[in-house]
């Protein structure tokens, strides 16, 4: 049974059968709390801004929802069998050592998400009380700095505290939330679906193909492959023997029905609000609580709030568990006060330094989808070798305990694929930028496959071919150790 007034202690290592418990529909909860937020609305707006047609738009934006999401509950599936974090488990693919490389990017992609996400809990905290205290707004209509920075700090310390205390206070938080922010969201459409102006949704000419497939990739790296590196952080304490398919779809539903739904509002409300859409390309959420009339307003802003505080939460536990799959030697407690300084560095670079929202976050999103797309499509096929042994997590010990340094046939593909990956893509973010298209002719930046960032899909097929042929193939590295 779960104990939420009891600190966590379980850190990398496989939580025992006796401390087990739930059904796999808890997950559900867990993963519609967080993505129920209006966030979604503005993910579908920048799905649009590809140069879809509106009904391209959400079919792309569906369907890559949909597709990235059943990839972290696939990866869930192993952490339940072996009571493994996500990427403690992946150790058994590219060895204790090998691991530290796909882990060092996944914990950047967890803190980068967590950044977001506070960040803009922070600035709708800021609006609110902004709005509230005539006296904290600034002559050109935006919240003081020493405002946001005080919001910040707030929101930190909450989300820090349900980090802490870790799973179980967690699982039972989220529950609440899920229905306080699902309730308050259905009301919230009252009030934004007149916004729409549905007369136009067929003005928009149709994107070609290679658009269409561009607009699945950018919804890939929105949500699902951003979640890949610790989707079974919060199914390892189900029972060893749940059932497979029903971590799958409840993962799966629990995150990409609410982000579905409100993308689809989103694309609806690009094509005919353009001033709102302005706003929401560098304040996303002030930007769609703004059209509330005040009474409702305000709850809604604390609720959205809430929302993005609990993901921050989950955010920060699992950062912490990333850092003691790379060896750092602290305890679950450490980790977790460590991250939250790191975040905030982050954090004031993404409110007081970035010129420009979007082009940050969707940067950000597709140079560490690369990576991560690429060691998640490996760990999936690494997971037929693992069940084969067994899932014997001692081969998640250090090489002197059981385990393997490196495994090159998964270190291997891995780098293959996130060179080609990170060759083939585009950033507008200056400082991103350094770091990508070294493999793209000159002249071709600006095509649909540069700027869709379709090299992402290209990389994690390459990846997990070149994988599956060494190992299963050619048989190199196919381990047959059994568990014990």
């Amino acid at each position: 049974m779960s104990d939420a007034s009891r600190i966590e202690t379980n850190g990398v290592n496989p939580v025992p059968d006796s401390e087990r418990y739930g059904r796999p529909f808890d997950l559900f909860p867990v993963w519609f709390s967080w993505n129920i937020s209006i966030f979604g609305i503005t993910l579908g707006i920048y799905v649009f801004g590809l140069g879809l047609s509106v009904w391209q738009a959400m079919l792309a934006g569906v369907i890559g929802y949909f597709l990235s999401c059943a990839l972290v509950g696939i990866l869930a599936v192993g952490s339940v069998r072996t009571g493994l974090p996500t990427l403690v488990q992946s150790r058994l693919a590219f060895g204790y050592h090998g691991n530290k490389f796909p882990t060092f990017f996944g914990y950047l992609a967890n803190m980068g998400w967590k950044v977001t996400l506070l960040s803009m809990a922070t600035t709708t905290l800021a609006d609110v009380m902004g709005n509230l205290i005539p006296s904290l707004m600034g002559d050109n209509g935006m919240p003081l700095k020493s405002c946001t920075l005080g919001c910040f700090i707030v929101v930190l310390l909450l989300t820090m505290s349900g980090a802490i205390y870790g799973h179980q206070l967690i699982i039972k938080i989220e529950k609440v939330i899920a229905w306080l922010t699902g309730l308050f969201t259905i009301v919230y459409l009252f009030f934004f679906i007149p916004n729409i102006n549905f007369s136009v949704l067929d003005s928009v000419p149709s994107g070609n193909f290679a658009t269409f497939i561009g607009g699945i990739v950018l919804s890939m790296t929105m949500v699902g492959l951003g979640f890949l590196n610790y989707g079974g952080d919060y199914a390892r304490y189900l029972p060893r023997k749940s059932e497979a398919k029903s971590v799958i779809f409840w993962t799966t539903t629990g995150i990409a029905l609410p982000v579905s739904v409100l993308l689809i509002l989103g694309v609806m409300l690009a094509v005919g609000n353009p001033e709102l859409l302005e706003k929401a390309n560098h304040e996303p959420l002030a930007a769609l609580t703004g059209i509330l009339p005040f009474w409702f307003y305000v709850p809604f802003s604390f609720i959205v709030i809430i929302s993005l505080i609990s993901a921050g939460m989950t955010g920060i536990y699992s950062s912490g568990l990333a850092l003691l799959a790379l060896g750092v030697p602290m305890s679950r407690l450490g980790t977790t006060i460590l991250n939250g300084v790191i975040i905030a560095l982050g954090a004031y670079y993404l409110l007081f330094i970035s010129d420009s929202f979007v082009s940050t976050f969707q940067s950000f999103l597709a140079l560490i989808s690369v990576v991560m797309g690429s060691w998640g499509a490996i760990e999936m096929v690494d997971l037929i070798r693992q069940k084969r042994l067994g899932w014997n997590t001692d081969l998640a010990l250090p090489p002197s305990e059981g385990g393997e340094s490196i495994r090159w046939t998964a270190f291997g593909s891995l780098l293959v694929a996130t060179i080609i990956g990170l060759g083939t893509i585009t950033s507008s973010d200056p400082w991103i930028g350094h770091a990508v298209s070294f493999l793209l002719p000159e002249g071709t930046e600006g095509s649909v496959f540069a700027r869709a960032n379709i090299g992402l899909v290209a990389a994690m097929i390459i990846g997990s071919v070149l994988y599956a042929i060494l190992t299963f193939g050619l048989k190199i590295g196919s381990n047959t150790r059994t568990s014990r």
